[in-house]
């Protein structure tokens, strides 16, 4: 267009001109903007040549950006080992409260024939004795499939911090190894973590509910003997005179004490869960991005 522009221009002043030598002046005039013209088309080609090159090689390779992926990596497997300390804590408390919660059962099923006891019973469905004995049973079964999900994600969890470690502090590692670990974590690592986040939550309702039943049933001890009258009937005399109210007494402040531990044990992890979770989806994305970038290297070289 300028080229066009300048030529018209040109044309205008040869055809304006009263003499040769303007002529010649106009003519000498053209061919210096056209070369003045051919050196910018090629200072231009020059600029988009230079600008393919940079777009086929980024300012950050994909080397890079792996190594800062395997920080990110190793900064999980260090929140990871923090997790596992508290493991063997919250395996004994839902072993204890699986055994404890079958001893429950027995005052659920004595209470629930005393005269309108069952009916202020802090459990779910309470006042329906046939589902009362439920609860129990049922939340024997939940505190099973905890214990399982513990003892997996400790095997999982372990898994990961031995390939993290196994890694060279002192030698890069390769982008393979490194996609590896990311696709582990995302994959077994925190479908493991979430699984067991979730059955422990269970196990902190159940213990709950479990203490509010003691409690409710020490309280209704210590108004009346209608419980101890009525259900003596269903306990064998030992039993009755093993568990009185001082022994009730007792399993209530061992619940409490042990529910408040794991209970603050269980808000620590799960916010380490919380902050492992984000850290795990920004690595499949970094891993995403350097499998991109090396397509991109790949193809330009060829």
């Amino acid at each position: 267009m300028i080229r066009a522009v300048l030529i018209a221009a040109t044309f205008l002043l040869l055809a304006a001109a009263s003499t040769p030598a303007m002529a010649d002046d106009a003519a000498e005039t053209v061919i210096q903007q056209e070369e003045t013209l051919q050196a910018l088309a090629r200072e231009n080609a020059l600029l988009k040549e230079k600008l393919r090159s940079l777009e086929c090689a980024p300012a950050i390779t994909c080397d890079a950006l792996a190594q800062k992926n395997l920080q990110t990596l190793r900064e999980i497997a260090r929140n990871t080992k923090n997790q596992r300390q508290a493991m063997a804590d919250f395996e004994g408390f839902v072993k204890w409260m699986a055994t404890n919660l079958s001893g429950y059962a027995k005052y659920v099923q004595a209470g629930s024939v005393a005269a309108g006891f069952a009916k202020v019973l802090p459990i779910p469905y309470a006042g329906q004795a046939s589902v009362l004995t439920k609860f129990a049973s049922q939340g024997v079964l939940s505190l099973n499939a905890a214990s399982l999900s513990i003892n997996r994600y400790l095997d999982t969890s372990q898994q990961f911090v031995a390939k993290v470690e196994a890694l060279d502090p002192a030698k890069p590692a390769t982008p393979a190894e490194i996609s590896e670990l990311a696709r582990f974590a995302d994959g077994e690592l925190l479908r493991d973590m979430t699984d067991v986040q979730q059955k422990l939550a269970a196990t902190a309702e159940i213990s709950a509910s479990a203490l509010s039943f003691l409690e409710s049933l020490n309280a209704y001890l210590g108004s009346t003997d209608e419980y101890w009258n009525k259900t003596k009937s269903l306990l064998s005399r030992k039993e009755a005179d093993k568990k009185e109210k001082s022994y009730l007494s007792e399993s209530i402040q061992h619940l409490r004490d042990g529910a408040g531990n794991f209970n603050a044990r269980l808000k620590a992890f799960d916010e380490t869960a919380r902050k492992a979770g984000p850290l795990i989806k920004s690595v499949v994305a970094y891993d995403e991005l350097v499998r991109e970038l090396g397509m991109k290297t790949a193809q330009a070289k060829n």
